[in-house]
């Protein structure tokens, strides 16, 4: 995929269009750096649906790789490799959605509230994987979800 540079987005306007790239996974190294530059003006209206549209595009994200996720390991069933490479790319998402809501042009309150709504889903997705990887009487998926956690990033 070729990089392109994106504006920082400045407006409401300018930053819901970012958001929607960043929803469809248009080249996402150029959404985050763009994303990491960009400015708004935080007050009473847009600093509510800012958030809001920020939050529900990063659920979507959350929610696709766990649903990816839940269809590769379906997929990779014993496979010790397949697992890693799942537990992995999911990892890889939760690290890169960490670094997508947890913007400068955010105010330091509000931009901690929503930077630990990613961390907390990591943590409960780790602990749920713990859980199931204990059915597991070989120890050995346990000891594969423990050594790739999706939460250490």
């Amino acid at each position: 995929m070729i990089s392109v540079d994106i504006t920082p987005p400045r407006t409401y306007a300018e930053w819901a269009a970012v958001l929607d790239m960043l929803k469809s996974k248009t080249d996402d190294e150029s959404v985050l750096s763009a994303m990491q530059q960009g400015t708004i003006e935080w007050q009473s209206g847009v600093a509510e649906r800012f958030a809001k549209k920020l939050i529900d595009v990063i659920n979507y994200r959350m929610n696709n790789a766990s649903d990816k996720f839940q269809k590769e390991m379906g997929r990779a069933y014993g496979q010790e490799r397949a697992i890693v490479q799942a537990l992995l790319a999911l990892r890889k998402e939760m690290c890169f959605l960490s670094k997508a809501i947890n913007l400068p042009a955010i105010p330091e309150k509000e931009r901690q509230q929503y930077y630990q709504l990613v961390i907390s889903q990591a943590d409960r997705m780790q602990s749920s994987l713990e859980d199931s990887a204990r059915k597991d009487r070989s120890g050995k998926l346990a000891s594969i979800v423990r050594n790739n956690r999706v939460n250490a990033f």
